[in-house]
């Protein structure tokens, strides 16, 4: 018995002097790689259009989805498993003005955002979300996926979503066309867009171009390119549009590889607010400070050891009645 407590103490004891003793293994939020491939999504460019949905769909081999009874035109309300990138409409009052907050109407892509620390990745135990440390381009190995859907949950813009129709189970989302480059080809958003309201690029050259931009006095002419940035010129002239003094995507959770301008505030357009460092960060710096050199395991034991020490009757104080006793 001496022999049992003596054990339980020590188990205690250590957990304990572990806990202690344990160094906070803290990271910072990384940054993108100097090669990094994205897109700048201007919204004052876009025209609503949808040529983008519909090539993103065609290069992705995605079913349609309706919305309305008559079924006769792909109308996803949202990104989903099948859809990977769509155009919303932000609207207010008499809706009489392109990219004004009162009284007027603008566009906003959704699509990945391609983050410099992504949570998804963080949070995928199969390794089935990585990110390439060259293109930064985040993508998806169905083959390791396991369904826990912890991606989509661990998501701040909601885009990895499940395919709950597919009988392996699978996540959707955009990877910026990876599959097209061996061809010669990228982003099938950015190919076809008319007005170059989606540009791709790297990000370091998307961003030049994005500060380029909110610079331009409003009304003035300027050249806007289109399709790839370093590709063949089909750049146009056009009036530049009010632009907020802002780049999103430039410093938000870290930094994205895909970075958008608009004339109307993010969050009433749907991005969310968010901080400069990445919950990846902080997740795996609470992980590594619970777990590392198996602390919270033997803190857990000691405390599992000491509610059983306090339920378990020593030998000898048992009050039964001894064998052959009246």
């Amino acid at each position: 018995m001496d022999t049992r407590r003596g054990f339980l103490k020590g188990v205690i004891a250590g957990g304990a002097a572990v806990v202690a003793s344990s160094p906070v293994c803290a990271r910072d939020t990384h940054g993108r790689p100097p090669e990094a491939l994205g897109l700048l999504y201007d919204a004052t460019l876009c025209i609503g259009c949808k040529a983008c949905v519909a090539a993103c769909k065609e290069a992705n081999n995605n079913p349609p989805e309706f919305s309305t009874e008559d079924q006769l035109w792909d109308t996803p309300l949202d990104t989903s498993g099948h859809t990977f990138n769509l155009i919303k409409m932000y609207r207010n009052g008499t809706m009489e003005a392109k990219d004004a907050e009162v009284n007027g109407y603008a566009f906003m892509k959704t699509s990945c955002m391609h983050c410099a620390d992504p949570s998804c990745v963080s949070a995928c135990p199969v390794s089935a979300m990585q990110k390439d440390p060259v293109t930064g381009v985040v993508s998806y190995d169905p083959d390791a996926c396991v369904g826990c859907r912890y991606c989509v949950v661990a998501c701040p813009f909601g885009i990895p979503k499940y395919q709950y129709d597919s009988p392996t189970g699978r996540i959707g989302k955009c990877e910026l066309c990876r599959h097209r480059t061996k061809d010669g080809h990228y982003s099938a958003c950015a190919e076809v867009c008319p007005t170059g309201a989606t540009l791709y690029g790297r990000t370091v050259d998307l961003l030049v171009e994005a500060k380029r931009r909110i610079a331009l006095a409003p009304g003035s002419q300027t050249r806007y390119p289109r399709g790839k940035i370093g590709g063949p010129d089909q750049s146009y002239e056009a009036p530049v549009g009010k632009y907020l003094q802002h780049v999103y995507g430039e410093t938000e959770y870290g930094g994205t590889q895909v970075l958008k301008l608009s004339a109307v505030t993010f969050e009433k357009v749907g991005m969310p607010d968010l901080k400069p460092n990445s919950s990846a960060a902080l997740s795996e710096t609470i992980q590594h400070s619970l777990y590392g050199g198996m602390v919270m395991p033997i803190a857990v034991l000691g405390v599992l050891g000491f509610i059983a020490k306090k339920n378990v009757h020593d030998d000898d104080d048992s009050s039964g009645p001894t064998a052959g006793g009246k």
